[in-house]
């Protein structure tokens, strides 16, 4: 099941505490103060991971405790410090402290510390004076930083598909990259988002196919409200309508509406209109839907996933959007 929401709990390590320990060696009755320092606690980080698909291994696990620092020792020995714990996630990830986005991490490899652990405490070595030479006392370490948090996935892609159900958004993305959607000929067949990469010799393009959204999809209707985040960050959209829909004018109004509910910069977005499934309909069928459109001041490419026909005049109109 993919997972692009989840709230955690994390706290970094406290540092060890500082000793009070003084010098005991023969002939030396009275050995000064020798306690050691704490060792730092463990840091958490969050680094990205292209490897990581989802948020689900956050699932069985809510609560990422970072290590202690250990105490401190005689003969002026501190404590070892902890070792950090490394959350991984994939790149597209927000995290937010109260509604508050306060990271956004997208490169691979990013690495970023959530919650500091806690200085080790001073032994008793620091605080012997003139007046004091031997201290009876030590410092705690300080404690580990904490938040709650809450993980917002948002797939980072270049062109995402966007259409009705059963506008053949998992076949054009099964043949356009190396992706295995789920096809079938009912609505919603795609339950989660899917990336795929179309290859050639001069372009690497990641396309997303997000969920068919339905008329409220914005307000959470179907599937739609809970994916159109993913296509958020596209540079490109494409919309696909199926060219065998009796009404492709309202179709494709639907589609706008929600996005317009759900975001006024992703309606913004530069998109490409297409006519697909152009294989189910005849030759004056399709120009009946291309001059119904052009009532909308849309100029829409024509195509069939099944055959291919016009993939390659897409995958050309894609590459000069993008530029």
């Amino acid at each position: 099941m993919f997972i692009d929401e989840v709230e955690i709990y994390v706290k970094a390590g406290n540092g060890g505490n500082g000793v009070v320990s003084f010098r005991r060696e023969k002939y030396i009755a009275n050995g000064g103060p020798d306690g050691g320092d704490g060792g730092r606690g463990g840091n958490v980080l969050f680094e990205v991971d292209n490897r990581v698909h989802g948020l689900s291994a956050f699932t069985s696990q809510r609560r990422f405790l970072a290590k202690n620092g250990n105490n401190g020792m005689g003969s002026n020995k501190a404590g070892r410090n902890s070792e950090d714990l490394i959350l991984k996630v994939p790149a597209g990830t927000e995290i937010y402290d109260h509604d508050k986005m306060i990271l956004d991490l997208v490169t691979e490899g990013e690495t970023c510390v959530i919650a500091k652990g806690g200085n080790g405490g001073w032994g008793n070595q620091h605080f012997a004076t003139s007046i004091k030479q031997a201290p009876m006392w030590a410092k705690d370490g300080m404690k580990g930083e904490s938040h709650k948090l809450r993980l917002v996935l948002k797939t980072i892609a270049d062109i995402g598909l966007i259409g009705l159900p059963n506008a053949g958004k998992s076949t054009l993305l099964s043949v356009l990259t190396n992706a295995h959607p789920k096809i079938a000929d009912y609505p919603f067949t795609t339950l989660e988002p899917n990336l795929g990469t179309y290859i050639d010799r001069e372009d690497r393009i990641i396309i997303a196919d997000i969920p068919g959204l339905i008329e409220g999809a914005a307000n959470g209707k179907g599937l739609g409200d809970k994916f159109l985040k993913h296509v958020e960050r596209t540079k490109v959209l494409v919309h696909l309508l199926d060219a065998s829909s009796p009404d492709i004018k309202e179709d494709y109004k639907i589609i706008r509406a929600e996005l317009n509910a759900f975001s006024k910069s992703l309606a913004k977005k530069k998109q490409l209109v297409v006519l697909n499934k152009a294989e189910l309909v005849s030759p004056e069928d399709i120009a009946l839907k291309i001059k119904a459109l052009k009532t909308l001041k849309l100029k829409p490419l024509v195509i069939s996933g099944v055959t291919h026909q016009g993939l390659d005049l897409l995958m050309q109109a894609v590459k000069k959007s993008l530029k």
